[in-house]
């Protein structure tokens, strides 16, 4: 196990390692801005990966509605145990609304697309392909809802989909296998050479991002710290237990069992503070998660993928 545990580290999060430190000395010692950077992954890096990824996925049918099926009953599992944990800990309405963020929404993208590809290889990304989109999808629309039922606005929710290139990217993709068309040879080269960059700059985003959550301090009060280890517990212990009894239950098997398992049991999403600070659902909370979470899973997902095997 120990033999397993230090291979995966070594082959799979050393070199994962890399643009994550790289980017928390930068951050640290030349503190520097990463929201254009941000924007140049969101609307350029993650399209291009998700569009070239899509057209040439082999994934079937079969495995596409299992990922659906999987996701939305995860959601829906994960939701309720993060309610029931609220209700029995008497938290108030904005811890709630904190936790149900951490435990639903996961960094799938930024750290889980490279962390599948290393440990996984083409096949697992393939795979992983169809969970990160719906995971966007969900985000941006139920994500709203969680983190503020009393301004919840379905029709801006729906929109702020169509403002995500990823999506038009998805559909192109879908239509061109859909026609089997086929692209130039120098348009692919130029697709891969963008989707290319994309895991080392996302990772970059990451360690940047890192030391920006460690950076703030903050009192926190009884039902703050209540909310975080309620958080913990979900991300580490609780989503990974459930996931794995659902994989199971739906009878999901091989590759596509390894990866909904590693996705769904990634740390808490870094968009879940954005949301929880645009609508007031604990932020402090919710950031603190983000940085345990993301510590901790440089311990545990290496265990988890070795003893996947």
């Amino acid at each position: 196990m120990l033999q397993t545990f230090v291979t995966t580290v070594y082959q799979v999060f050393l070199p994962i390692s890399l643009p994550v430190i790289g980017g928390a000395l930068i951050k640290h010692f030349k503190p520097i801005d990463t929201k254009p950077i941000s924007t140049l992954s969101l609307y350029l890096l993650s399209p291009a990966l998700i569009f070239e990824t899509l057209i040439g996925a082999d994934i079937s049918y079969g495995e596409i509605t299992d990922t659906v099926l999987f996701t939305v009953l995860n959601m829906l599992l994960l939701w309720g145990i993060a309610v029931g944990i609220g209700k029995a800990w008497s938290l108030p309405a904005a811890e709630q609304s904190g936790l149900t963020l951490t435990a639903l929404f996961t960094n799938c993208v930024n750290y889980g697309l490279p962390l599948v590809l290393l440990a996984f290889g083409q096949a697992g990304l393939d795979k992983a392909s169809v969970y990160v989109i719906l995971q966007i999808i969900i985000v941006n629309t139920l994500g709203v809802y969680f983190a503020a039922r009393s301004q919840f606005s379905v029709k801006q929710a729906a929109l702020s989909i169509f403002k995500l290139p990823s999506i038009y990217a998805a559909v192109l993709a879908v239509i061109c296998r859909t026609a089997h068309v086929e692209l130039p040879q120098e348009l692919n080269q130029g697709i891969s050479m963008i989707s290319s960059a994309y895991s080392s700059v996302a990772l970059f985003i990451l360690g940047a991002q890192m030391v920006s959550v460690r950076s703030g301090k903050t009192a926190y009060t009884a039902a703050m710290n209540k909310a975080f280890y309620a958080g913990l517990a979900m991300r580490l212990v609780i989503s990974p237990v459930a996931s794995a009894l659902l994989l199971y239950l739906l009878g999901i098997q091989g590759v596509l069992f390894n990866v909904m398992l590693v996705l769904s049991s990634m740390p808490a999403a870094v968009n879940a503070v954005i949301l929880a600070e645009q609508f007031d659902a604990a932020p402090k909370v919710v950031t603190r998660c983000i940085l345990w979470t993301t510590l901790a899973s440089f311990v545990l997902l290496p265990l988890m993928i070795g003893w996947l095997g």
